[in-house]
């Protein structure tokens, strides 16, 4: 598709939201109908299951995989303009934020892209923790947290300048990272056959995934024609969540993806609740659960700007085998076994016994 008529006649920003607002209504919409969910699958993992959750997951991600390395091997796209590979990463926010962010997830019940699904349904409580998790992350990428994410960043970091590509670090070839993709996304359909999941759940499940596909290679387009610089960039919810705060706050705003991207995910999840009946109201049980709702989410916004990428963030890296996204979201499954383990499990083992 020739995009230079259309970015002439709208301007390199103005397509640019749109791409975003594209992204984020597939995104939205696949999210909510397949309930997809990473912190489901991380305690459904921790608790020695194999379940439905994780079935879902695993096929995002192979879908996400299998679609990106299918895009650069056709010449839709080239993982090294991807930003997040042009730059230094840092293995040790890979690990300390992984880790915050794995805990913050289970202690919110959702990742912060989960929270942005729910409160287009009516969910109170995914409203409130997700501004908590924008502010938070807002505060460390240029408030008074940004000193202490940019020296736990600093700590131990990539070679050379730029993120580094893991299958190239284990000497592996790059086209291998599709038989990776399809090797997962087979795992996953044997799991969703064993679990009797419908093919309306498969078909949403890689939605989500195709969504992360669909922005690095929209955006990896648009930097073919555009004039300005443009992020090669996909979907991710720490940034992004910072960036549409501060869009309503700036006196000059400029719109790019990041301020197409939540509004997408909002409106996408929002059509898609209303046309399934599911949307309701629904608030905090008590303030305990607000207070780790809230600690939660403060948890996931520096986490996720430490670590580079939130829960949704750190797959779309994976997907281009970014190094420090798969640590991160590595770290990120520990984090929240580590966190369902001590505070769930344990939790509802200690109040039953006082009981």
């Amino acid at each position: 598709m020739d995009l230079i008529p259309i970015v002439d006649y709208l301007g390199e920003s103005n397509v640019e939201a749109l791409m975003g607002l594209m992204v984020g209504m597939v995104f939205g919409i696949a999210a909510q109908r397949s309930r997809f969910c990473l912190r489901a699958a991380t305690v459904e993992f921790a608790r020695g299951e194999l379940g439905p959750r994780m079935a879902i997951w695993l096929l995002t991600f192979s879908t996400a995989v299998v679609w990106v390395q299918g895009a650069q091997m056709l010449g839709l796209f080239r993982a090294d303009d991807a930003r997040l590979m042009a730059v230094a990463g840092s293995w040790s926010g890979a690990v300390i934020g992984g880790l915050m962010f794995g805990a913050g997830m289970v202690l919110a019940r959702g990742c912060s892209g989960r929270l942005l699904v729910l409160a287009a349904t009516g969910n109170l409580r995914s409203v409130i923790a997700g501004m908590v998790f924008a502010l938070v992350a807002q505060m460390a990428m240029s408030g008074w947290l940004a000193p202490l994410r940019l020296w736990m960043a600093s700590l131990w970091t990539t070679a050379g300048g730029r993120n580094t590509h893991l299958l190239d670090m284990v000497g592996l070839g790059q086209n291998l990272g599709l038989w990776l993709g399809v090797a997962t996304a087979l795992l996953a359909l044997f799991l969703a056959f064993r679990h009797k999941l419908t093919w309306t759940s498969l078909v949403f499940a890689s939605g989500v995934g195709f969504a992360v596909a669909l922005g690095w290679i929209t955006t990896w387009t648009l930097a073919q024609v555009a004039f300005d610089p443009i992020n090669v960039t996909s979907a991710t919810f720490t940034g992004p969540s910072a960036n549409t705060l501060m869009f309503f706050l700036e006196p000059v705003p400029r719109l790019r993806f990041d301020i197409g991207l939540v509004p997408g995910v909002v409106l996408g999840a929002f059509l898609a609740a209303l046309f399934a009946k599911e949307l309701k109201w629904q608030g905090y049980d008590g303030a305990d659960a607000m207070r780790r709702s809230l600690f939660g989410a403060a948890l996931m916004g520096f986490g996720g700007m430490l670590a580079g990428g939130c829960a949704i963030g750190s797959l779309t890296g994976a997907s281009v085998f970014a190094g420090t996204a798969w640590l991160a979201l590595l770290c990120m499954w520990i984090g929240a076994g580590i966190t369902d383990l001590l505070v769930d499990q344990r939790g509802s083992g200690l109040a039953a016994i006082k009981a």
